[in-house]
């Protein structure tokens, strides 16, 4: 879980490098109606509204960025596009592997606790009660 968790870190640093490289934020982001209101006196053959990638932003998703491939010491120069959206993948993905291990762990402690493992340290019901706490926040 630690080694999960050092690479999701060091992935969201990535990330986070290529929006301030891009100069971009969630909210520095042109919303489609700008867009569309830009172009919409332009001409009618031109669509109205154009897609923005929310990290790209207005800079050049063409530009090679250098990237060390996975699993590999190999440096290459892939499209700044490629790159971030790349990592956005990896990110969920590593969230996922980061829920199951959770999940997994969750499990391996109640057993350890049924077995009375850690009895003499923590009741098993206190662990019960820990083990069965979800991180949705209640809805109001």
């Amino acid at each position: 879980m630690v080694e999960n968790d050092r690479e999701r870190n060091a992935n969201r640093e990535a990330l986070t490098a290529l929006r301030k490289k891009a100069k971009t934020t969630k909210t520095r982001i042109p919303s489609p109606f700008n867009s569309m209101m830009k172009d919409a006196h332009g001409s009618s053959t031109k669509a109205l509204v154009q897609e923005v990638c929310s990290t790209c932003g207005s800079h050049d998703s063409t530009e090679p960025t250098w990237m060390m491939l996975p699993g590999t010491d190999i440096f290459a120069a892939v499209p700044f596009h490629v790159v971030h959206t790349m990592l956005e993948k990896h990110e969920k993905r590593m969230e996922f592997e980061s829920k199951k291990l959770q999940s997994l762990l969750k499990e391996k402690t109640l057993l350890l606790s049924e077995l009375g493992a850690l009895a003499d340290s923590v009741p098993p019901s206190v662990i019960r009660s820990l083990i069965t706490l979800k991180d949705k926040p209640s809805v109001q």
